[in-house]
């Protein structure tokens, strides 16, 4: 519970700080743009931020514009993926597009996107770690666009990738951010580039093993935890690893069994239900939970050298990622 009050803590200060960024007229569109900051999330890449700087030495009050700006893009993109999907709800309201209709959803992620760098450039570094800031943000922000393309090109395609494909995937799509999150925090703090790439490569492996762990529990998950039905990401036809590894282990009736609920979404609670108990039989969990440890220990493994109390937050965080329970 110590590690949660710290990351509420750090999200009350970053909430105030994006709420005073997130002002002007059209009020209307700038209301779009913080309707879901202002109903939900942790605010985990800000808090990556902020830690990551202070690994370093750095002051909270240098990292804080890297911090909101990284927030911003990130809700940039999820304004943009439930217009892509479709999707009705998100942190248990309407998403933007369908409280604001689709038009203003998209000029609202637009402006939070932009803001994400004007904040930057505002910022009280120096020019030539505001350029170091912008660079990384802008490359992480293109290497989500590849990842999300990827992931709608898997959907799209029968063949069932492989695990290296979807890794490729989940690196762009999900670590991309978690990676620049400390990258920033880090030349907020810092121009060594050892130091740099050593948070960066923290935050890369903590991204993986964070979407692992995810992919997991949007399979088997309670719904209590995930807000979603059981099996919601099987019947959704999602290629996760937890599906792609139940897939290629299972044999004859149980291979069946998966297949009759995996994109079908006229799957009964029965055949969901059925499939992911088949899906546990094959010890896909623990397997899964191998895979994401792997990173989690590699992610480690990049902050050996430091110490101190942020340091031990970083870990303690990365602990909780891949322990989530299903």
């Amino acid at each position: 519970m110590k590690k949660i009050k710290h990351i509420e803590k750090n999200a009350k200060i970053v909430n105030k700080y994006l709420n005073s960024k997130l002002k002007g007229n059209p009020k209307k569109l700038y209301d779009a743009a913080e309707h879901l900051i202002v109903h939900g999330g942790k605010r985990l890449r800000p808090y990556m931020v902020i830690r990551s700087c202070q690994v370093l030495g750095g002051k909270v009050s240098n990292a804080m514009p890297a911090a909101g700006a990284v927030e911003m893009v990130h809700n940039f993109t999820l304004v943009h993926d439930d217009i892509m999907d479709n999707d009705e709800m998100r942190h248990g309201v309407l998403t933007v597009h369908k409280k604001f209709g689709i038009p203003i959803a998209i000029l609202a992620g637009d402006v939070l996107f932009s803001k994400a760098f004007q904040i930057i450039t505002e910022s009280k570094l120096s020019a030539n770690a505001t350029t170091k800031l912008v660079s990384r943000l802008a490359k992480a922000c293109v290497d989500v666009c590849e990842g999300q393309l990827l992931d709608v090109k898997m959907a799209d395609e029968k063949k069932i990738p492989t695990q290296a494909e979807y890794i490729t995937m989940i690196c762009k799509k999900t670590a991309a951010l978690f990676d620049v999150s400390c990258a920033m925090g880090a030349i907020c703090a810092t121009n060594k580039s050892n130091d740099i790439s050593n948070l960066s490569s923290f935050g890369r492996n903590l991204g993986i093993a964070f979407q692992i762990t995810d992919d997991l529990m949007g399979v088997m998950g309670d719904p209590k935890v995930t807000k979603k039905p059981v099996g919601n990401d099987l019947r959704e036809g999602k290629k996760s690893l937890p599906i792609l590894m139940a897939i290629k282990s299972a044999k004859g009736k149980n291979k069946k069994t998966i297949l009759k609920a995996f994109g079908n979404s006229k799957a009964t609670r029965n055949d969901l239900n059925k499939a992911v108990n088949v899906i546990r039989s094959l010890g896909i969990e623990e397997n899964v939970r191998k895979q994401a440890l792997k990173y989690a220990e590699k992610a480690e493994k990049s902050l050996s050298r430091y110490s101190g109390p942020a340091k031990i937050e970083l870990i303690t965080l990365l602990d909780f990622v891949v322990k989530r329970s299903v």
